[in-house]
């Protein structure tokens, strides 16, 4: 189980020429994940959904707050905590020089995934998000979709327990949006957690058990899609948000 209790992330921006101001990406941030569960982290850009799983993922140390995987901490079971977990980021960047079979095998001698079990984890892979035909392609030579299957697949080749993925369809195509969406609810039948970051409501109403909505940096709201939808009135949860924002409105 992962426990995120009221975190919060601040940081210094510019005011002017001259000065500086504090500011919180995310403002006391409370929350559960159970096994076999898919958790949506929803919002509009600028919400604050990034810096929370860069968060959650041992990137960024929250400036308040705790995050626990099954009682540890970062402070002491880094090492165990990463072992356990997969962070997709909608920038992480590969090594393109490498084919996608030779990029596997990189990550299998990172996580001490060898032999017989390397080769298992490896083919399992590629027939689950359907890379066969690219597998020994050079990843510089891939399309956006391939790319990001390629992404998906590294994070995979250990058996985490733990998914932290942060809009890991954007700019996808249907179908290799929906392949990676089926993978990862194969994961939850299998008892994994599965954070997932979205700005696509509709995507997130139809895979997600729960969800929490975020809007500059603060929860909004909580719950299962239909008890969100149930709260607002309205039949969809991008209707349910605008709801809870009181509209469209410019940016600031």
């Amino acid at each position: 189980m992962i426990i995120v209790k009221h975190v919060t992330k601040k940081f210094l921006r510019n005011k002017n020429k001259k000065e500086q101001e504090e500011f919180c990406a995310d403002k006391d941030i409370s929350f559960e994940a159970g096994n076999g569960e898919i958790i949506g982290i929803l919002g509009p850009n600028g919400a604050g959904k990034t810096t929370l799983l860069r968060m959650i993922a041992g990137i960024l140390e929250p400036t308040e707050g705790e995050i626990t995987f099954d009682g540890m901490t970062y402070a002491d079971d880094e090492i165990k905590i990463k072992q356990r977990i997969a962070y997709l980021s909608g920038n992480t960047k590969i090594y393109d020089t490498l084919s996608t079979y030779e990029l596997l095998k990189m990550c299998c001698d990172i996580y001490g995934v060898d032999g017989d079990e390397m080769t298992k984890r490896i083919d399992e892979i590629t027939n689950i998000l359907g890379m066969r035909q690219f597998l020994y392609n050079k990843i510089s030579n891939l399309s956006t979709g391939q790319t990001q299957k390629v992404n998906l697949a590294r994070c995979m080749v250990h058996d985490p327990e733990y998914y932290i993925l942060d809009e890991a369809t954007s700019g996808l195509d249907i179908i290799s949006s929906q392949i990676i969406l089926n993978f990862i609810k194969g994961e939850r039948s299998r008892g994994k957690t599965v954070l997932y970051s979205t700005h696509y409501m509709e995507e997130a109403e139809n895979i997600c058990d729960r969800v929490i909505m975020l809007n500059k940096g603060e929860i909004i709201n909580s719950g299962t899609p239909d008890e969100i939808k149930a709260d607002t009135g309205m039949t969809n949860l991008r209707d349910s948000f605008f709801a809870m924002i009181g509209g469209v409105a410019d940016e600031e």
